[in-house]
């Protein structure tokens, strides 16, 4: 490179998180509402989009949404959703808005009515627009964001097997493969090699997993052990390309601390350690450093003098580290709750917001949200510009020339360039995301930096469709963590 650059971090850190001691879990500000069944988005900026989701006090569903800012610990209020949504899907799209999609209210009679609606949240006006309609309607579905930039939207209820791509570039819904078996409230994973690890989950007998192949766009069934008897809670990729997956039995009358490896090499799944408790109706969180937090839930279970089973929930949580491939206990959360949402922030922390102090209708969703700091935390993802601030033109380099892409030598449309970041976990195989003007652009490598020790380096093609202009946003995305954007320029 010709030009000089000078690498600095970011200034991304929380102050509250700070003063924490790792390990633990304290209490942040409320919400402005009381949910269960809503969504949680980390935004660009570092804010946490909540939407919609369920009300028991009176019994509602929710239109409304709310943001939270780790810098002061409170929950705002932002624009309302067109439509309340419970039991939805919230994907950040690589030009930073949210898609919103699907979810249910109930009639008056009683009877559920799924909505196949989307709309988009857009931060930088606190509003939602439409986005137009899914292909079929949706509820318990899953959405994930592809490698290639569209999210793919599976199953839920009562579209059963079908499923549907969202091209951001276009606005628009297409089918895609439908599943090998219909699914509802299962677990999907993108995994280091782009394909889509789905697993059954929720409430049911569904013991069979497949992979969406966004090449051929084509489901087929993949190993599933079916003899531990259970289905997945959760479903969280560690650092060596695995999917860790927690289960609990198919009606969850009885909680347990089973465990299986999804090795995507082999298709197969494997046990792993058992939990430090059994669980059901728990969340898991991918840390920072690649671990998996496993939090809350409901505990074990008894039998009352009606015969009739109830369980308790559970204040405790555990780590699973991939290395050693076992759980240890960390500190305790401060409210027993289970069906809440977890959110990993941009200083590593996680925000734990909502959720039912019990299970079943008479226990109405809390307002109540804390904040759990892992014993270990890695700082989010950076990119560096060449003001030495990491804002503006961007020190990122055509990879021919060495040649900063900026407005005397634009970058053009399939042309690699070059980048520095810090933060990849080493030994990972699970790639970065970059979005370069809104859109997703090819990893063609990334790893160690050559000759700069604590830095990495990623090498990506440039997107076709992206608006020509001196100033295009770059960013940099890594275990959920969006970097700070810097800027190339384009022709």
């Amino acid at each position: 490179m010709n030009a000089k650059v000078t690498f600095v971090f970011p200034l991304m850190f929380s102050c509250i998180a700070s003063a924490q001691l790792p390990g633990t879990f304290t209490s942040t500000g409320s919400m402005i509402t009381p949910r269960v069944q809503h969504s949680a988005t980390l935004l660009p900026d570092g804010k946490v989009l909540i939407a919609g989701g369920l009300n028991f006090s009176p019994y509602s569903f929710l239109d409304s949404a709310e943001l939270y800012d780790p810098s002061i610990g409170a929950f705002t209020p932002t624009g309302s959703m067109a439509v309340p949504r419970s039991a939805h899907t919230a994907t950040l799209l690589p030009n930073g808005t949210v898609l919103i999609a699907g979810g249910e209210v109930t009639r008056p009679d009683g009877s559920a009515s799924v909505r196949a609606s989307a709309e988009i949240y857009n931060p930088s006006t606190g509003t939602f627009t439409s986005a137009g309609n899914m292909t079929t309607p949706r509820a318990g579905h899953t959405a994930t964001l592809l490698n290639n930039g569209m999210v793919l939207i599976a199953g839920g209820a009562p579209s059963g097997r079908t499923a549907e791509l969202y091209d951001s570039s276009t606005g628009t819904f297409n089918p895609t493969g439908d599943m090998t078996i219909a699914r509802s409230s299962h677990r999907a994973t993108l995994l280091a090699t782009g394909k889509v690890l789905i697993v059954p989950g929720g409430l049911g007998k569904d013991y069979q997993a497949e992979l969406y192949d966004p090449s051929s766009g084509t489901f087929n069934p993949t190993g599933w052990v079916s003899t531990v008897g259970g289905v997945a809670f959760t479903a969280n990729l560690v650092n060596s390309g695995a999917v860790l997956v927690v289960l609990a039995p198919g009606d969850c009358d009885y909680p347990q601390a089973d465990a299986q490896l999804y090795d995507p090499a082999t298709q197969e799944f494997s046990a792993t350690a058992r939990m430090v408790m059994p669980r059901c109706y728990e969340t898991g969180t991918s840390l920072s450093d690649g671990s998996v937090l496993i939090s809350g839930g409901l505990g074990v279970c008894g039998v009352s003098y009606d015969g009739s089973i109830s369980c308790s929930n559970s204040y405790s949580a555990e780590l699973y580290d991939s290395g050693s491939q076992r759980f240890i206990s960390t500190g305790n959360m401060i409210t027993s709750v289970t069906s809440f949402t977890t959110t990993l922030l941009t200083d590593g922390t996680v925000l734990i917001a909502g959720g039912i102090d019990a299970i079943g209708p008479l226990n109405p969703p809390i307002p109540g949200a804390e904040i759990y700091r892992p014993l270990s935390v890695t700082a989010p993802p950076a990119l560096f510009s060449l003001s030495g601030d990491g804002r503006g033109q961007g020190a990122i380099w055509h990879s021919a020339t060495g040649q900063i892409a900026s407005g005397g030598m634009p970058a053009v449309t399939g042309e690699p360039l070059s980048m520095y970041t810090t933060s990849l976990v080493d030994g990972s195989v699970i790639p970065p995301q970059v979005a370069i003007g809104g859109q997703l652009a090819e990893i063609l490598f990334f790893g160690a930096a050559p000759g700069y020790s604590g830095f990495n380096q990623v090498n990506v093609r440039v997107p076709a469709g992206i608006a020509p202009g001196s100033a295009v946003p770059v960013r940099l995305t890594y275990l959920g963590r969006p970097s700070n954007d810097v800027t190339i320029a384009v022709q």
